[in-house]
């Protein structure tokens, strides 16, 4: 089985059928009772079953395998033997990101909570926490993230920070209602203050500045949650940071004045670092264009000894140029010098970041696995909710998304016409993206491409991203998808431009639409130009883009079936061909398919 996973690619179908019945034989024999009740015996079916399992997952394609290999793991969550309970819950990991098995896995979730609270072995509790957040989608993210935030409260502080980075994610994710993601925000801050990253409290901050529909709530919480007789830091800087953007939406209340705003925050002041010191100031300056009635008291603290002949050089120089702002400047020049924050761009969340740095062989949330580089620290692209798994156990990753500045630099194709195309095969890619709403669909030892697409009736969206897995930046890049002949007749291709660099092990995104005019057979090219180390690049391949994707279930009743089936009875819509068979014949063989 080792040997087999090897393999990349299993393109026969006489071999792979035959590989399924090795499997589907491995699994019913999994079922049966144990001839000897020695443990040399059970160890050695269960390794043999477990690789089988591997072997399963790698190959990602026969939905029946991964369904059954669910099945039979999920036998193992609650079996006595602490080693065969970690195995079960590791391998449903990898199980939770194909499109095949997911809900199968999901049907586990009561059986995974039961365990982190009941479990006692810290790393079997631990890989519970990693499944959990495999099987998240948006039909559990409540319940699974109200689970581990329960859980959080009691976990082991080895874990603690990663799982404030799950959950951080996931509430992010999966948020219906932003007014929810706040509460959880905030309740995770006050549960697990101490392992909040600044990424996290960051990414708070960023969410309520892009979103005008929850400043207001998002200030009445805050509020709220400086009240506490025990406000952690992180909670402070939150607090602090949207109160001197947003106060002015909640002033009106009684219970939430100007002046109690002041002296609320102030009275966190000398209990917090001279860096959450040094953002308290800055609030301060905001209430003095939010609030001019309080600029006198403002301006007091700002004179103090303890801030304007502080020690610390940062705060000292705040409160004296805050102080001559607040002195010398007019309203209209404050208003402008002081203006509310503009939206920050839209990037992905470095939250996914941490998490890879700080757990890169096991998640793989929304990530698409590069295969082995011997050369290279490979990046993960950012494709879809249910990623390809193939690989994932075998390979670290790092999820990176950075946006980078747009290059002017030109080329001719004809510097890149003699290039070799590089030798990375992706055939088994693009036949699985028949089936799959993602995949990966071009990889050699410097770039990942991955797809994602939805289809609406005729019109097909599109995502594709560039992954670079190098040590080098890649400048000048560019993509085309090409239609020929035919083809531009029917299809449509409506591409935005790419950025025009990629950052070492970063990665680009590339949105657009695909119409499909008329049923056509033949693909698109797809051809990718940069520049790699000063040297050109060139990679041509095939763009995966079938007509499959473009059909639509019809719903009718069984007279209106009848009527057009014998509509298709007339002699030219019927259609025959002999054809020599590639491979032998075998009954059973085709039975079974």
């Amino acid at each position: 089985i080792n040997i087999v996973l090897d393999f990349s690619e299993l393109d026969d179908p006489s071999i792979r059928s035959r590989l399924n019945e090795c499997l589907d034989t491995i699994l019913n024999k999994a079922q049966e009772p144990l001839k000897s009740k020695k443990v040399q015996h059970s160890n050695a079916r269960n390794a043999v079953l477990f690789e089988a399992i591997n072997l399963i997952i790698h190959m990602d394609c026969e939905s029946s395998l991964l369904v059954r290999a669910c099945n039979q793991l999920g036998q193992f969550l609650q079996n006595r033997e602490t080693n065969l309970r970690y195995l079960a819950l590791e391998s449903m990991c990898l199980l939770a990101t194909s499109e095949f098995s997911h809900e199968a896995v999901k049907k586990h979730q009561e059986t995974v909570i039961n365990a982190l609270k009941s479990e006692r072995d810290v790393s079997v509790r631990q890989r519970a926490v990693d499944l959990l957040y495999a099987m998240c989608d948006r039909s559990n993210a409540q319940d699974i993230v109200q689970e581990m935030l329960t859980y959080l409260e009691t976990a082991d502080y080895t874990i603690r920070e990663e799982m404030v980075l799950k959950i951080a994610i996931l509430s992010e994710k999966y948020a219906v209602d932003y007014k929810w993601y706040l509460d959880i925000m905030l309740k995770l801050i006050r549960i697990a203050g101490d392992f909040v990253s600044e990424e996290v409290w960051y990414r708070v901050i960023q969410v309520v500045v892009n979103r005008n529909d929850v400043q207001s709530y998002a200030a009445k919480i805050a509020f709220e949650a400086l009240q506490a007789p025990a406000c952690h830091e992180n909670m402070v800087k939150v607090a602090g940071y949207i109160l001197g953007e947003y106060g002015n939406l909640i002033a009106l209340d009684p219970r939430s004045t100007p002046l109690i705003q002041f002296d609320l925050l102030h009275s966190k002041y000398h209990l917090c670092s001279p860096t959450t010191r040094c953002l308290i100031l800055s609030t301060y300056m905001k209430f003095v264009n939010l609030f001019p009635e309080i600029k006198h008291h403002i301006q007091d603290i700002l004179r103090h000894d303890s801030n304007y002949r502080s020690s610390d050089v940062e705060i000292q120089q705040r409160a004296t140029e805050y102080l001559k702002l607040s002195e010398v400047c007019s309203p209209t020049v404050l208003a402008t010098v002081l203006e509310i924050m503009p939206p920050y761009p839209e990037k992905q969340s470095p939250l996914l970041v941490r998490l890879k740095q700080k757990k890169p062989l096991m998640e793989s949330e929304g990530a698409v696995e590069p295969t082995s580089s011997a050369t290279t620290t490979p990046v993960t692209v950012y494709i879809d909710d249910v990623p390809k798994l193939a690989d994932t156990a075998q390979q670290n990753g790092l999820l990176v998304s950075l946006d980078t500045p747009e290059s002017n630099g030109h080329y001719e194709d004809s510097t890149f016409s003699s290039m070799t195309k590089p030798a990375t095969s992706t055939v088994q890619s693009n036949k699985k993206f028949l089936l799959k709403n993602s995949d990966i669909i071009f990889e050699n030892e410097l770039i990942q491409i991955g797809i994602k697409g939805e289809t609406t009736k005729s019109s097909m969206e599109i995502e594709l991203y560039y992954g670079n897995k190098s040590n080098f930046n890649m400048t000048n890049f560019s993509s085309n998808i090409i239609c020929t002949g035919e083809l531009e007749s029917e299809l449509r291709m409506n591409m935005e431009p790419t950025k025009a660099t990629i950052d070492s092990r970063a990665q680009i995104k590339q949105s657009g639409t695909i119409d499909c005019l008329k049923d056509f057979r033949d693909l698109p090219k797809m051809s990718i130009t940069f520049y790699y180390n000063n040297m050109p690049q060139k990679i041509d391949f095939s763009f995966p883009i079938y007509l499959n994707k473009y059909i639509e279930k019809a719903t009718m009743d069984s007279n209106n079936f009848f009527l057009r089936w014998k509509n298709l009875e007339k002699s030219s819509q019927e259609f025959q061909k002999i054809f020599p068979a590639n491979f032998p014949m075998i009954y059973d063989d085709c039975h079974q398919k």
